[in-house]
């Protein structure tokens, strides 16, 4: 157990890289219940406002492998204080618009920012521990992680009501600074490896991402069969196609093949796709169904979110001591097949109307079940690499997260208007019912999927390194 303790330094590293990561992902979510406050004080059309949303994940998503490769070659520890910094320029900016294209352009500066942040985040700490720390490391983070998540709806909700939509950006820019600071100080700097970036790889990728995601965000408002929404899925597929055979002959490809090799590697990050996409399914239309049907306020939705969120915080550092006992199976496994069983017993609860107290016990499972899951799984994937490929291993893994965001989200759409509406409580019922049970066959497919994680414990021998050099920080 003593292998396991953190020194003074890890603690250091383990909370500024979640304290990033936390400010990264809840300013995805933390917007959802300033909409209505921004829309009637920049006087915007119900068309453009949820580009709002749109351009920090669009962006977050399309420059995650960007990110990761700034950071092995200029510096892991250099690149995660100027993404804070960016970060809170692009908060400031967000805060201070005066209309609603400056507000999207700040928001996409934003996920440009988190781009850098949350792969670096990532490859830092896994870099810190050793392989035996690295599940209860991967805990930790995971929870504050998960936490962002689940309290952003409820953190923005309370800001908006007591001092204004502009104070859910405003918070971040003390944060950030103080984080890019004590980062400056407690992260130690000699981490820049000698690689290249491969620009026609991250182009081509970017070009891949921004397309995809954007046809999967905007297909269900303009219709699947609409010339946009067919041409950007086209030009999406086809540069996805000619990035994987670019990279077949780059030296300094994004994605080496040596890691696609990897059985471990590949499950891990499909996984992580079918687990993000169930979480964002379940998510989209959580909080307006307790509004609805419940007659609360925006953030009396988000309070009945909070014992799932409870659950992330405090299950997820146990699921990452699990993990690194028995290896990343059996808490992955368990833990999917946990939350599919606690979606289908909301579905069942969303047909026959029940009262929130019925709701508590299952959202409580489904914190528990992802929470032992997501550490595991990102465990797995770090520790399937040599530290040299941490940092694309982290950005492939986020890239697939923001993946599994747009297409979870996307397919909840659709399966919802398809079966539902927002027009009554009744046929929001239905609707959400019908998501409901598609995300948790998304949760069973990523436990199939899971039983090709590791089911041991790895040997406490990290694979050797590739040569680096200091950076002159």
């Amino acid at each position: 157990m003593n292998e396991q303790r953190f020194s003074t330094p890890q603690r250091w590293v383990l909370g500024l890289t979640a304290a990033a990561s936390f400010i990264a992902v809840m300013d995805g979510m933390v917007v959802t219940t300033a909409l209505d406050s921004i829309r009637r004080d920049l006087t915007a059309p119900l068309s453009y406002l949820h580009w709002t949303m749109t351009a920090y994940s669009l962006s977050f998503a399309s420059l995650l492998m960007a990110g990761a490769a700034l950071g092995d070659r200029f510096g892991r520890r250099s690149m995660f204080v100027f993404g804070l910094l960016v970060f809170a320029l692009a908060s400031a900016g967000c805060a201070a618009a005066t209309s609603i294209g400056w507000l999207v352009f700040a928001r996409a500066l934003q996920g440009a920012a988190s781009a850098i942040l949350v792969p670096i985040a990532m490859v830092l700490l896994g870099s810190a521990v050793t392989p035996l720390q690295r599940p209860r490391a991967m805990g930790m983070f995971s929870s504050l992680t998960g936490l962002a998540v689940l309290s952003g709806p409820v953190i923005g909700g309370l800001l908006v009501d007591s001092l204004g939509w502009r104070w859910v950006f405003w918070v971040n820019v003390p944060l950030c600074v103080a984080t890019a600071f004590l980062a400056r100080l407690r992260i130690p700097s000699n981490d820049r490896l000698v690689s290249k970036i491969d620009w026609p790889g991250v182009i081509l990728l970017t070009v891949a991402m921004t397309a995809i995601v954007w046809g999967l965000s905007e297909g269900n408002a303009a219709g699947w069969s609409s010339t946009a929404i067919v041409s950007a899925l086209t030009i999406g597929a086809v540069a996805a196609i000619a990035f994987f055979v670019w990279e077949t002959k780059s030296l300094d490809a994004l994605v080496p093949g040596r890691l696609m090799q990897s059985i471990q590697f590949r499950a891990g990050n499909l996984v992580c796709l079918l687990m993000f996409m169930s979480m964002m399914g379940t998510l989209i239309f959580m909080a307006q169904y307790f509004a609805i049907t419940q007659q609360t306020s925006a953030s009396g939705a988000g309070w009945r979110m909070m014992p799932w969120t409870v659950s992330l915080f405090v299950v997820a550092p146990i699921g990452g001591i699990l993990a690194g006992r028995l290896g990343e199976r059996l808490p992955a496994v368990t833990g999917l097949l946990l939350q599919s069983a606690a979606l289908t017993w909301m579905s069942f609860l969303c047909s026959s109307a029940s009262s929130y107290g019925a709701w508590v016990p299952p959202l409580m499972l489904a914190g528990v079940g992802i929470s032992l899951a997501m550490p595991a799984v990102q465990s797995a994937v770090l520790g399937s690499v040599a530290p040299r490929d941490m940092g694309k291993a982290s950005g492939i893994y986020n890239t697939m997260r923001q993946l599994g965001w747009a297409c979870g989200a996307a397919a909840a759409v659709a399966v919802f208007s398809g079966s539902g509406s927002l027009a009554t409580a009744q046929t929001l019922r239905n609707g959400y019912a019908a998501v409901l049970l598609l995300t948790a066959a998304l949760s069973i497919t990523g436990a199939l999927l899971s039983l090709k994680l590791p089911s041991a414990v790895r040997a406490n021998v990290r694979p050797a390194a590739a040569p680096a050099v200091s950076s002159p920080e």
